[in-house]
């Protein structure tokens, strides 16, 4: 991403959000790890997958926030470009490998048999990296004259993206329903929710140069748009999952249980 005129403020706080964001996916990655011993076997898998999302994201976090720090300089006080590239793709890399694995830790804390966890797994794994890869031409697309090729991409991206929020909604809302335990239950819809209104503030984020946010005005908005909605989709998401697994673990030690996976 070319570097855009940047004011010091500006600078500031997108640097102190990626720190926050870097801080919060170490923290909730160190937590769930430490936490697989408290859960039962059969849930661990989803514990762990859980941190590994936030522990990539983490990684990618500290090459969002080094390249960041590389892009601009201080000279006499003043904030400069250095003329190093600001290299957003680090985001999409990201994406690539922890959305997937985001959707497989809330399918495998379902009451699903394994036939049917591996069945929506693998689909809302495939069409989670078909929508990463659809909508990252179109963010390398800033040029106000070339804007028309960024709704095309985005467009494209909606597909599987309308797609995988209709499976946690409605696609997944018998197995959802089937929980015995009312609590457990309303444990599993909000995770399917608090992940669909956090990926709901993608699309929207994408489409700000469109609607007149140009410039540093506009790189800043991605960033912290992005790492909000990073923040709530893995950290928060992660966090729902294991409350999941602690309550199905404890029913599981007194004597219930479910059929499959969950």
């Amino acid at each position: 991403m070319a570097v855009a005129s940047m004011q010091p403020t500006q600078f500031d706080l997108v640097y102190d959000v990626l720190s926050f964001s870097l801080a919060t996916m170490m923290a909730t990655t160190i937590f769930l790890w430490t936490r697989v011993g408290s859960v039962a076997e059969k849930y661990k898998s989803a514990l762990i997958i859980s941190g590994l999302v936030t522990f990539i994201a983490a990684y990618h976090y500290i090459r969002i926030f080094n390249s960041w720090v590389e892009a601009y300089a201080w000279d006499n006080g003043a904030l400069t470009a250095t003329g190093i590239p600001f290299n957003d793709a680090y985001r999409y890399m990201d994406w690539l490998l922890t959305v997937p694995l985001l959707l497989i830790e809330i399918v495998l804390v379902m009451k699903l048999s394994p036939e049917e966890t591996s069945r929506q797994g693998m689909s809302l794994g495939v069409s989670s990296a078909l929508m990463i890869i659809l909508g990252y031409p179109g963010e390398l697309v800033l040029d106000e004259s070339n804007l028309g090729m960024r709704w095309i991409y985005w467009a494209a991206a909606m597909i599987p993206f309308l797609y995988i929020v209709k499976t946690l909604l409605t696609g997944l809302a018998e197995a959802t329903d089937s929980e015995e335990d009312p609590a457990i239950r309303g444990l599993v819809k909000r995770a399917q929710v608090w992940t669909v209104v956090s990926w709901c503030t993608y699309p929207f984020v994408y489409i700000l140069p469109m609607f007149g946010v140009s410039g540093a005005n506009a790189v800043v908005g991605i960033q912290l748009g992005y790492s909000i909605s990073d923040i709530i989709s893995k950290c928060g998401v992660g966090l729902c999952i294991y409350q999941i697994t602690i309550a199905k673990s404890a029913a599981l030690k007194n004597g219930g249980g479910s059929y499959g996976s969950a």
